[in-house]
């Protein structure tokens, strides 16, 4: 998938609103079965990260993106909308707004898995590049009497295939 690609979301283009009660309760259901879709596809990929099974996770990633679209697509719609549905339908528009905090908050709980995964894997990385330059230096003492310290340049990198 190209960069502009994934950056779409934020450039949803400007939508029409709804013109009658029928089309809104049609845009309101679609964006319903949408974050549905997208919590199900979420939820899998929280609990695919929390047991390390990355691979499986990053399969996930076309289906969120197309549901992330039409998401954003929906929302953008339901945001031109939204003084007829404020107007005409408001318990209905007051109950789907209750959803929307819902999804809010169980998409900031996988953010959280994902940052913490990220944090966890960078340590890692981390501790296995100075594990391989503590080994890579020899074990000998300074003229202070102190143990050597190599310089920053015979560091050797540390290769990584993102292959899984």
């Amino acid at each position: 998938m190209s960069r502009a690609a994934q950056t779409a979301p934020a450039q949803v283009p400007q939508q029409r609103g709804v013109g009658n009660t029928a089309e809104a309760e049609l845009l309101m259901t679609h964006l319903k079965d949408v974050m549905e879709a997208l919590l199900a596809v979420v939820e899998e990929e929280t609990a695919l990260v929390r047991a390390g099974n990355l691979s499986a996770a990053a399969r996930l990633e076309p289906s969120k993106s197309e549901l992330t679209r039409l998401y954003f697509l929906d929302a953008a719609r339901l945001k031109a909308s939204h003084d007829f549905l404020k107007r005409n339908m408001p318990e209905v528009f007051a109950a789907l707004r209750q959803r929307h905090d819902l999804f809010h908050a169980l998409l900031q709980m996988n953010l959280t898995v994902l940052a913490t995964a990220h944090a966890v894997s960078e340590s890692i990385m981390r501790g296995v590049s100075d594990e391989m330059a503590r080994r890579a230096t020899p074990q000998a003492y300074g003229a202070s009497g102190r143990a050597a310290v190599p310089p920053p340049s015979s560091m050797q990198p540390l290769a990584v295939s993102r292959v899984l």
